[in-house]
């Protein structure tokens, strides 16, 4: 089963699905950029979704990107009209990574039919399909949450699966190295994990590539995994959701840390790793 949708397919479901656009960027975090891409151009009847407010907490000791309050993931859902039949397709402006989070976050709050427009709101231009400026009214859908429908790792949990079995970072690989940090105030990984960058799974299109199984096999180098989900964090829990995905479509079950390496280094005597190899 693809959890991807082409956007040749959305058009030609356009009518029975339920589209969210989670246009969203690291570098334009907490700013209105992804809302004035929308309010720009989006795929009609699309409602927007704000990543940081609706995908996630506050961030805090659980991350720049904790998971968000389940009251307010049923608010975005019910104004999107989302009932437990229905089919949900979420993109955001290319390469997924938003997106992703967006379709690991609905099913973990239990909506069974995500979907993920694959190459997001690009593909859909470059297909030459319609685009509106239109905001869709509230829809005053009926879903009822259910959160932990997924599993998730802790720090703990995520030390012993780096440990045991294996834990993806999927940040790129100077982050992963601890060459440099952007972003959060310590540099390194989690000792143990192997560094499996988000970026590689996709062409520069921003589909996936088609190639995935055989890049998997590169990544998990000969491992036995014994039958344990592979875990898989970033820096906030978002690109993970993108790599989880792409591991979703060769058949790999694997387990989101969503703390990631923002709530890691929140514990001083945590471990912290550096260089290419798992250390």
């Amino acid at each position: 089963m693809t959890h991807l949708i082409t956007a040749a397919e959305l058009a030609d479901d356009i009518e029975d699905v339920v589209v969210l656009d989670v246009r969203w960027a690291l570098t334009t975090a907490n700013s209105p950029a992804g809302r004035r891409d929308y309010d720009a151009g989006h795929v009609p009847g699309a409602f927007f979704v704000d990543l940081d407010t609706e995908l996630a907490g506050p961030p805090g000791d659980g991350g720049r990107h904790p998971l968000p309050d389940p009251a307010v993931v049923q608010r975005l859902l019910r104004r999107a009209g989302v009932t437990e039949r229905s089919r949900v397709v979420v993109h955001d402006g290319k390469e997924s990574y938003a997106a992703a989070r967006a379709w690991w976050v609905l099913r973990w709050v239990g909506v069974a039919d995500v979907r993920v427009l694959d190459g997001g709101y690009a593909a859909w231009l470059a297909a030459g399909l319609p685009v509106s400026t239109e905001q869709p009214a509230d829809r005053h859908g009926d879903f009822v949450v259910r959160p932990g429908q997924l599993p998730t790792l802790d720090a703990v949990a995520a030390a012993a699966r780096a440990r045991d079995g294996l834990l993806l970072d999927a940040r790129a690989p100077e982050r992963y190295a601890g060459e440099t940090e952007p972003i959060d105030p310590v540099a390194g990984h989690v000792p143990g994990a192997v560094n499996s960058p988000t970026t590689a799974w996709i062409s520069p299109d921003g589909t996936f590539r088609l190639d995935l199984a055989e890049h998997w096999e590169q990544v998990r180098g000969g491992r036995d995994l014994g039958g344990v989900p592979v875990g898989v964090y970033c820096g906030s829990g978002v690109t993970a959701a993108h790599e989880m995905l792409a591991l979703a479509e060769v058949g790999v079950d694997t387990v989101l840390y969503p703390g990631s390496w923002s709530e890691w280094i929140r514990d001083s005597s945590r471990p912290v790793a550096t260089g290419h190899a798992p250390g």
